[in-house]
């Protein structure tokens, strides 16, 4: 699509940011402080379990746990959202994220706790307080696809939603390097998440205290009253046919990617490298391999930053199905990279730096979601679409959790052929949103 005098050099990024509506940029601000606390946290969280004394199959159900929670909160957050506008909405699901990150900071201390005959064991803290953490990021999907969809054309929901992409994936940059600091200051893992933590409280207050200030409530669509189960039903039905095909794929491509995720944290520390991880030694410092795995995420997000506005622009041109294709083959491709990779510390560099490329197509994927959707249910579609699509990747993290424990190669390895087969499905049956075409 022809640029227009609402279109903005990509190679500007901060001068399109700054031209977006009011209430896309407050809520990318907002995504910033949050993305900072969850990316801060919840790639370590595996690792925080294993110090604790859980085990693979422990670690899987932690990540099965957050997928239930991923596929049952975006629904009545969006109908939440829906019903009673962004503003408050994502105010309370930003109060209890912090509540919840705040309950993780606290878990250690906590310690075994007897209940009659049994033994709680601290790791078990840390599950509950991700129905907490999760509060933000998933009952408030909905919402945050709302405010975009309420604020900006069609013809510009890729650059849109690039802005608020943009701001995340700084926070995923920044996040993850600053938890590095601050562990490899610490003299241990447990001290240095512990700073982690509080870090995460502060940011998750900040970002809730933006987004209640400063978010304009008057440009909120209130929908229809949320009807209960029928209307679950009525919105599965009637999603929009350009998403079907796109859901069908995205199930599978995110199972796989559910059956590796949480253990890319246990690959690097403990499994590589004969078990001992990989650190990085070099430009006169020395990282563990816990401090080296933030060094990682960050360079993986700064691929993501340098590539999302360009693509999300490429998109306009030749389509948003290439774009999100790509997106899938990088998801799939990466488990089996990455645990047969050797231990070698640039190795390691170039594979994640590989892997921020399956982010590019985010601002395509997300338009591709709600371009369909009508103005005033923009939140229900999304909260629909991603209940199917989490509820089926449930198990996929104690899946992989329990073949980990038993071969994490073989775990990897088949988590890469079922994206395979999500991103071959794509590319024969995926279809285009007709205002990109």
């Amino acid at each position: 699509m022809p640029a227009d005098d609402r279109t903005v050099d990509p190679r500007a990024p901060l001068r399109q940011l700054v031209s977006m509506e009011r209430d896309v940029l407050v809520l990318s601000a907002a995504m910033f402080a949050f993305s900072l606390g969850f990316q801060m946290t919840s790639r370590y969280v595996p690792r925080y379990l294993s110090v604790l004394g859980a085990g693979a199959g422990i670690i899987g159900l932690y990540g099965s746990l957050g997928n239930l929670i991923s596929a049952v909160y975006p629904y009545p957050g969006g109908a939440v959202s829906d019903r009673l506008g962004s503003r408050r909405a994502l105010t309370a699901f930003g109060f209890l994220s912090a509540l919840g990150f705040l309950f993780w900071l606290l878990a250690p201390r906590l310690g075994t706790v007897a209940v009659g005959p049994l033994a709680v064991p601290p790791w078990t803290w840390i599950f509950v307080g991700l129905f907490l953490t999760q509060a933000w990021k998933s009952f408030g999907l909905g919402a945050t696809f709302a405010v975009v969809k309420q604020s900006v054309p069609n013809e510009e929901l890729a650059a849109g939603f690039a802005s608020t992409e943009t701001f995340r994936r700084v926070g995923f940059l920044v996040g993850p390097l600053l938890a590095s600091g601050l562990i490899a200051y610490a003299s241990d893992f447990t001290l240095g998440f512990q700073w982690v933590l509080a870090a995460a409280v502060a940011f998750a207050a900040a970002g809730t205290a933006v987004q209640h200030f400063r978010y304009d409530p008057a440009a909120d669509s209130i929908g229809e009253e949320f009807e209960g189960v029928r209307q679950v039903l009525d919105d599965l039905r009637g999603l929009p046919a350009e998403l079907r095909p796109l859901l069908v794929a995205d199930v599978l491509v995110r199972f796989a990617n559910g059956m590796a995720y949480v253990f890319f944290v246990i690959v690097v520390t403990e499994f590589l490298n004969g078990g001992d991880g990989v650190g990085f030694t070099g430009f006169g410092v020395s990282l563990s391999p816990e401090a080296f795995f933030g060094v990682l995420l960050g360079v993986e997000m700064l691929v993501a930053l340098l590539s999302m506005l360009p693509v999300s622009r490429l998109a306009e041109r030749v389509g948003l199905k290439p774009v999100i294709a790509v997106g899938f083959a990088v998801y799939a491709t990466f488990p089996v990279l990455l645990v047969n990779a050797p231990g070698d510390q640039w190795v390691l560099v170039a594979l994640f730096a590989y892997s921020g490329l399956r982010f590019a197509g985010l601002p395509a994927y997300k338009a591709m979601i709600v371009g369909p959707a009508e103005k005033e249910a923009g939140g229900r579609v999304t909260g629909t679409y991603y209940l199917v699509r989490n509820a089926v990747g449930i198990p996929s993290t104690a899946i992989g959790g329990a073949i980990y424990a038993f071969s994490p190669t073989l775990s990897f390895t088949l988590a890469t052929v079922v994206g395979l087969l999500g991103t071959g499905y794509y590319v024969a049956f995926g279809r285009e949103f007709v205002a990109y075409a």
